[in-house]
């Protein structure tokens, strides 16, 4: 039977699970069947819980007995402070940052099931001082790609750099449409983000590194980034930079640009295409870095827009089949990234949690979660190895 400080602490875990959902003390009651009155005296500890229901209070929650119930456990309510950031007290974000603390607890719980510490790899931080913030951006971008050895070549999959060198903790996962991604730091757990999975993967990524600016340049403070989010600020001015220049990076452009216009600096929809392509970002903002390299007239994309445009037809005509498989790898990702998928396929394939437990842990439904099952399975029989920190 559990002691009296147990019964307290449990309360209390209780307690924050339940506000992390946004749910009433009324409906948590009547999920197990008791009046508020009870609830409320188990949240604060005055009367014992029943195993039954801790574990249909779990799953109301969205997460497990386990995660409830062990002393180790780490609980992360990411959501109060998202609230605090001026104009992100929307339902959207909200909701977003509700998704991004589940998803972190669920893969904090995979990591202690399996016994497994995450291995973080940060770069140093740099501070965003008086001055030029885009030529601040340059300069970091510079030392970081140093620092990750990536010299001057195009990263073709940012999100497992983030995830799997530097020990980030990336999600993709559909949210509201306005919303290009959140980024938080939390003591315990460390850097998060959560992606739109609604969003194209060039969003994505760029997405993905302008956070990364902001976890370099001031790490404490959260982020919600909207689509088309005007850069007023000079946090959000470095980061925009941050991510143009980490994922264009100066020297590479130049020289491919002269490469494929044979030194006549004449950009054509082809080339365009096939830089934006060498580069793994959207066509617009390969463009409108060469307009800030000044390698093309300010307005070269307001011309492409203009005229024409840049079609499917033209994409199909200079990549051929390159596009198809592009796309294809795109959409094979799936709903989780490589190493949440691994903890997820060895947390089931050594029978700690159940088919359901998992999908509703990771907030998937049971097909999708299955297909990710079977994707790994096949990669087990390939010769994958276990996840490793």
């Amino acid at each position: 039977m559990p002691s009296q400080s147990d019964s307290a602490e449990i309360g209390r875990r209780l307690r924050r699970a339940r506000e992390a959902k946004g749910i009433t003390q009324a409906a948590a009651a009547g999920a197990i069947g008791v009046a508020r009155t009870t609830l409320v005296a188990i949240e604060q500890g005055r009367r014992v819980w029943r195993p039954a229901e801790i574990q249909r209070l779990a799953a109301t929650y969205g997460t497990t007995a386990n995660q409830l119930l062990r002393a180790e456990a780490v609980h992360v309510h990411l959501a109060p402070r998202f609230r605090k950031l001026q104009g992100s007290d929307t339902g959207e974000a909200d909701a977003a940052a509700h998704l991004l603390g589940d998803l972190v607890r669920a893969e904090v719980e995979l990591e202690n099931l399996l016994g497994i510490q995450r291995t973080e790899n940060y770069p140093p931080r740099r501070a965003i001082l008086p001055g030029d913030v885009r030529l601040q951006a340059e300069n970091h971008v510079q030392e970081l790609r140093q620092w990750l050895g990536l010299g001057q070549a195009p990263v073709r999959d940012v999100i497992s750099l983030l995830e799997l060198d530097l020990g980030v903790r990336v999600y993709i996962r559909p949210i509201e449409s306005r919303i290009s991604g959140l980024f938080a730091y939390e003591a315990g757990v460390g850097a998060c983000m959560l992606l739109n999975a609604k969003h194209p993967p060039s969003r994505r990524t760029h997405t993905a590194i302008h956070e990364l600016a902001h976890f370099v340049s001031a790490r404490d403070v959260p982020v919600v980034h909207y689509r088309r989010q005007q850069a007023t600020s000079r946090e959000e001015r470095y980061a925009d930079a941050f991510a143009r220049a980490f994922l264009t990076p100066e020297r590479a452009v130049r020289e491919r640009f002269r490469a494929l216009t044979a030194e006549s600096g004449i950009l054509t929809r082809r080339s365009v295409i096939l830089l934006s392509h060498a580069f793994g970002v959207s066509r617009e903002a390969l463009v409108r870095r060469l307009e800030d390299l000044r390698l093309v007239d300010r307005g070269a994309w307001d011309f492409f827009q203009t005229t024409g445009r840049i079609t499917q037809a033209h994409v199909q005509e200079a990549l051929g089949d390159l596009d198809q498989s592009e796309a294809q790898a795109a959409e094979g990702r799936g709903p989780t990234t490589l190493r949440l998928a691994a903890l997820a396929s060895e947390v089931y394939r050594k029978e700690l949690l159940s088919e359901g437990q998992l999908a509703n842990l990771l907030r998937l439904e049971r097909p999708e979660l299955r297909q990710l099952l079977d994707d790994e399975a096949i990669g087990v029989d390939a010769g994958s190895c276990s996840p490793s920190g």
